[in-house]
């Protein structure tokens, strides 16, 4: 890793690319929320379409210095595991968006205030991950065989995925945290002009934005479980995985507004899915396998080329295809 100076501090080319991250993150979530986003609105589909052109742009212009930097340490490998584990974020995320989405319908939460609770939910995406990912880099440090659960773990969730009903509902009643704050929290009965607590005749209260917020941190940490293993498949440099994971997370916002009303066209997207989790998990557990006889050399040594490949194509044709090949039963409905 090479070193330079700045301001007469002598830093490594990652704690650079890490402070230029951290400023991002910062200052356009003040300006988001602070200037643009200061009152409540409905946030239209040109917008979010603006917001995500956005985003894309500055997480590929973040890949592009991980690039430069890594360029000058002798290859471009760091850019492409970047690249990866930010396409699979990013995948995964569609998921999340069907079942935010699915939280604030069952709440009947207005559209207005859908910014607010994304912004806060995805402010604690941002802490969490990064807890998760700090343990996990710990855990894999001293044992170094947990990569071996995670490939498991992935070609698991990949079987499983691929199976699994695109259509199966998910009840939030059914959720242990939002059934033990009903039980111990004071619960308003309406959104109190989108405030997540109130003081009422004295008494601190909670309102059910509140538990939207809860049902939307909880969910997304269970999401996690799926995409941070994947992200270790990848790589196991925890500043990749975090930025990128990161970068993935912050575009979810715009996302969500911008597919909320035609998620469902993608409906081969979850298959894709399911073949990218299988693959980096299969692809984890053959470079675990490097030096064994019967295993080739191409399999255990696989260039992150590959990888970056595979993903931009499975999840690029499973786009193509949903849109090409009507789902069975919509050309009935059109008729």
């Amino acid at each position: 890793m090479l070193a330079f100076s700045l301001f007469g501090l002598e830093l490594s080319d990652e704690t650079f690319l890490f402070g230029v991250f951290g400023t991002i993150i910062v200052v356009f979530l003040l300006i988001d929320l602070g200037i643009f986003n200061k009152s409540a609105h409905k946030i239209s589909t040109k917008s979010a379409l603006y917001q995500s052109i956005f985003w894309v742009f500055v997480s590929t212009v973040f890949g592009f210095l991980i690039y430069a930097f890594d360029k000058e340490s002798g290859g471009a490998d760091g850019a492409l595991e970047y690249f990866s584990a930010y396409l699979t974020e990013y995948a995964l995320s569609v998921d999340n968006i069907f079942v935010i989405l699915l939280i604030l319908k069952f709440f009947k939460v207005k559209e207005e205030y859908f910014h607010k609770i994304l912004f806060w939910g995805i402010l604690g995406a941002v802490f969490f991950r990064g807890v998760f990912i700090f343990v996990g880099a710990i855990l894999i440090q001293e044992f170094h065989w947990i990569l071996y659960i995670f490939g498991v773990f992935l070609i698991y969730s990949g079987i499983k995925i691929y199976f699994e009903d695109s259509d199966e509902k998910i009840d939030p009643e059914k959720n242990p945290i939002l059934k033990f704050c009903r039980k111990y929290l004071p619960i308003t009965q309406d959104e109190m002009g989108g405030k997540f607590m109130v003081r009422v005749d004295g008494k601190l209260m909670f309102t059910p934005l509140f538990l939207v917020i809860i049902l939307i941190e909880t969910t997304d940490l269970i999401f996690a479980v799926d995409s941070i293993p994947a992200a270790f498949a990848i790589t196991t440099n925890e500043f990749i995985i975090y930025t990128s994971n990161i970068f993935a997370v912050m575009g979810l916002r715009a996302m969500f507004f911008l597919l909320s009303g035609i998620i469902d066209k993608f409906y081969l997207l979850q298959k894709g899915l399911s073949i990218i989790l299988f693959f980096i998990g299969a692809k984890m557990l053959l470079e675990m396998g490097r030096g064994v006889d019967f295993i080739p050399e191409v399999l255990t040594d696989m260039p992150p080329t590959i990888s970056f490949i595979v993903i931009l194509v499975t999840l690029t044709l499973s786009i193509v295809f949903s849109v090409l090949i009507p789902r069975k039963g919509e050309d009935k409905l059109e008729e």
